[in-house]
């Protein structure tokens, strides 16, 4: 069996095009398949999917990481999503003929490499010790909140050392974890605050619904609001109960959603039949669904 590795970095840089896309063309030329990129002005933020055998997604990552580091100045950042790095999130997921052992195992020597760079590195998900640390508790308050150095309950795994972020590219978070669905629900009619109102609504810590977070925020450029989420694990919180809440929430507030945007790829969970007639917005291609671009990679490998 062909083993597959996928890694999803989130980089906080939105508004660059030409610097994004000098990004992409570093990862991709480590043999990786770029199975979707996007770049968003409002957030500030890109992400990257990308999968392929674990040696060269530890060497795509690391480059990414070292391209993050050279091109991306986050004390000149400013967008509606918390970060703490230029390259701010790393997670690899374990897709084919692979264990999470695996994808903890990338996540640990890639880390060591960013640590080699000066920035420090949080270990997250399975790949933190113990298993589970959260990354709305290591990003809170943003970079800011750490600009007078790391507090006694949040300090870096790599180096144990560190007392303060890198100047330019902070922090980094690196960890591993299973698929999740990560996706937008942009409203027009409604305000920030009646956006957060419906962000707790739906996310865990608030009472909502199991594995998910979420976020209120509003758009400036698009003069929408929107509900900014990840759902954990999708075979335990179904996405279209998630959206029937917000739509529901939405009705009331005499709001209307005017387009839902995945993150990255799908899990076959959003697809499924019975979800079509609920998320009505939702016009994905194929080639947006993970379990697709999975089995075409292996195609082209064992043909």
């Amino acid at each position: 069996m062909i083993p597959i590795l996928e890694a999803v970095p989130n980089f906080s840089e939105g508004r660059d095009l030409e610097k994004v896309e000098a990004l992409v063309d570093t990862i991709a030329r480590k043999g990786v398949d770029i199975l979707d990129w996007s770049a968003d002005p409002d957030h500030h933020r890109s992400v990257v999917t990308y999968i392929g055998d674990p040696r060269s997604v530890i060497s795509a990552s690391i480059a990414a990481a070292e391209f993050a580091v050279r091109e991306f100045d986050l004390s000149r950042h400013r967008g509606l999503h918390p970060r703490i790095g230029a390259l701010d999130v790393l997670p690899f997921v374990p897709l084919r003929g692979l264990l999470m052992s695996d994808a903890i195992a990338a996540a640990h020597e890639v880390g060591q490499a960013i640590a080699s760079l000066g920035v420090p590195v949080f270990f997250y998900g399975e790949a933190s010790n113990p298993p589970g640390r959260g990354l709305a508790e290591l990003r809170r308050g943003g970079i800011e909140a750490l600009q007078d150095g790391f507090h006694e309950n949040r300090k870096p795994d790599l180096p144990s050392s560190a007392k303060i972020p890198h100047t330019t590219a902070g922090a980094t978070c690196v960890g591993a974890r299973d698929v999740l669905l990560a996706w937008n629900v942009l409203v027009a009619g409604i305000d920030e605050e009646q956006a957060r109102v419906i962000a707790a609504k739906v996310r865990e810590r608030d009472g909502g619904f199991s594995g998910v977070r979420a976020l209120g925020l509003y758009l400036r450029q698009r003069e929408q609001a929107q509900i900014s989420m990840n759902i954990e694990d999708t075979m335990r919180t179904a996405p279209a109960a998630v959206y029937e809440e917000i739509t529901q929430s939405v009705s009331e507030m005499a709001g209307e959603i005017v387009e839902i945007e995945v993150i990255g790829m799908a899990p076959d969970t959003l697809v499924l039949p019975g979800s079509e007639n609920k998320l009505d917005l939702l016009n994905l291609d194929p080639k947006r669904v993970l379990s697709f671009r999975v089995n075409e990679y292996v195609q082209t490998r064992e043909g």
